[in-house]
């Protein structure tokens, strides 16, 4: 299927942090995406798994759709295909999004298109390359892993993630995501609750989030 979508406080070097142990599934996602680190920990200490609670859904009952957000004035055709945004210079505190692209009906989207950009750590947008910029397809069970960092703040908006979603064959759903706890949600005016990520800090230092889009498949 062709597509034509194409200075946090605290933060750290992802490189360190990989070899401190971040969650498996963050570990998969870079070796997968060609980007893994030099130097790779032996083990994860069982702590830094990922605990994030799991989103379920119900085959047949029906499901509230994502609400769409403006993209923007830093969306980028032609990012890169990857699931890790990464690499062993990012900077930033590391991030693992996991969830499903779903249906209304509750139906996992199987080679659903994900397309993600945002700012690094110090709150810019890499406009010239593809820093922090890619895309992904759902697996068979509409399941799909973003390795990132915690974007930074810039005037005007609250921490965000910008993403395109889009089912084979339907609309292609613009929206945002959002972080909980945050002090500028109250006063961003793009901002929606319904949005916002499920987080979880791990001992480690990196966190984990979930998110699942319902889209339209036609």
């Amino acid at each position: 299927m062709t597509h034509a979508l194409k200075s946090d406080t605290g933060s750290r070097n992802v490189k360190n942090l990989v070899r401190l142990g971040l969650g498996v599934a963050a570990a998969g996602a870079i070796v997968a995406a060609g980007l893994a680190p030099r130097v790779l920990a032996q083990s994860v200490p069982a702590d830094a798994i990922a605990q994030t609670t799991a989103l379920t859904t119900t085959i047949g009952q029906t499901q509230t759709l994502t609400v769409s957000q403006t993209e923007g004035p830093y969306f980028k055709t032609n990012s890169p295909e990857r699931s890790a945004l990464v690499t062993d210079s990012t900077q930033g505190t590391l991030l693992t999004v996991t969830g499903q692209v779903l249906a209304a009906d509750g139906t996992p989207v199987a080679n659903a298109l994900l397309d993600f950009w945002q700012a690094d750590a110090s709150g810019a947008y890499d406009n010239s390359g593809y820093t922090l910029r890619g895309h992904q397809y759902t697996d068979e069970n509409g399941n799909y892993t973003l390795t990132t960092v915690v974007p930074g703040l810039y005037p005007g908006r609250t921490r965000h993630i910008h993403v395109k979603v889009q089912a084979p064959g339907g609309p292609t759903l613009t929206t945002q995501l959002y972080f909980p706890g945050e002090a500028r949600n109250s006063t961003d005016g793009i901002f929606d609750p319904s949005l916002v990520l499920n987080t979880q800090s791990n001992t480690d230092g990196t966190e984990n989030a979930t998110f699942n889009f319902v889209v339209q498949t036609a």
